[in-house]
């Protein structure tokens, strides 16, 4: 059996996961004062322009892999409109994308906190092509979404929702140019920190350890600092959109797309979803079992983390 498919047939029911050493978040500058201007997208004076139906993708990458990004996108942006059908107005403006050749090149032309490794800085998202991973295009994928949240459908979310639709499409396996939404990759942030939650079966124990966030405070952002459990919060952000989308067989899913349609607040989760503790509890169970199911893929593959 090859990699490939022992991959996909780990993934095909539930969770697909592994474990790696980077991470990001959508993070902004704060704007200039004064008056409004329009913003413009920082773009290298080297870069070459390849426009798709939805895109134009200012890249300094080669052509085969801007081509690969292009297609990963237009996939994602088919995607994404398949899913939130009955929320968001199609429309073929092209939005800005910002590819750049490697991390070190990103970095020397980064806007956002230095630890990022991609963000969405209206009216473009900047990220840079993963050279030597099997999914080199996925921080792409992941700022994409956020600017389809905010200038295709308009939304206006809290981190928990914006991060958490952000990171399940972003992190979806892409085959043959094909995204499917919620089958996870192995080789995405944040699927590849999974393992190290390193959740006891205690709730209570995991949220005083700071190992799990409790979900009140995951949604109004009373959680502790990000900058020191960065990696926490995103596998929190993604962990529950996966379980509000595919519990019981998706027993939330639709509920949870009107949620983020009406701004995603606590008051509506409630109405919507249901009471804080109860969704709690089946979501920490939930992300045991991610947990137990990414050991279980990295002990018959032989990977040590």
């Amino acid at each position: 059996m090859t990699r490939r498919s022992i991959l996909t047939s780990a993934i095909v029911a539930s969770l697909a996961l592994a474990v790696g050493l980077v991470a990001w978040q959508r993070t902004r500058p704060e704007p200039v004062s004064g008056a409004a201007a329009t913003p413009v997208a920082r773009i290298p004076a080297n870069a070459t322009l390849l426009e798709t139906p939805h895109y134009r993708i200012h890249s300094t990458a080669t052509a085969t892999q801007t081509q690969q990004v292009a297609q990963a996108v237009e996939s994602l942006h088919a995607a994404y409109m398949g899913l939130f059908a009955a929320h968001v107005q199609p429309t073929s403006r092209r939005m800005t994308l910002v590819l750049f050749a490697d991390r070190e090149e990103f970095q020397r032309n980064n806007q956002s906190r230095p630890w990022a490794e991609a963000y969405y800085l209206r009216p473009a998202c900047y990220a840079y092509y993963g050279g030597g991973k099997e999914n080199p295009h996925h921080w792409m994928l992941h700022e994409t979404v956020h600017q389809l949240n905010t200038e295709v459908a308009g939304w206006r979310l809290p981190a928990w929702a914006n991060e958490g639709v952000a990171g399940y499409l972003g992190a979806s396996w892409l085959e043959d140019g094909v995204l499917t939404p919620g089958r996870s990759d192995p080789d995405t942030y944040p699927i590849w920190w999974l393992s190290r939650m390193k959740l006891t079966g205690s709730l209570h124990a995991d949220v005083d350890a700071v190992r799990f966030i409790p979900l009140r405070e995951l949604l109004e952002g009373r959680g502790p600092g990000i900058d020191r459990h960065v990696n926490l919060y995103y596998l929190h952000y993604w962990g529950l959109t996966h379980f509000l989308f595919h519990y019981e067989n998706g027993r939330y899913a639709s509920a949870y797309k009107r949620l983020l349609a009406r701004g995603a607040s606590t008051p509506d989760f409630e109405r919507l979803i249901g009471q804080i503790g109860e969704i709690e509890e089946a979501w920490y169970a939930y992300m045991l079992d991610a947990i137990a199911t990414m050991q279980k893929y990295e002990a018959e593959n032989g990977i040590e983390r």
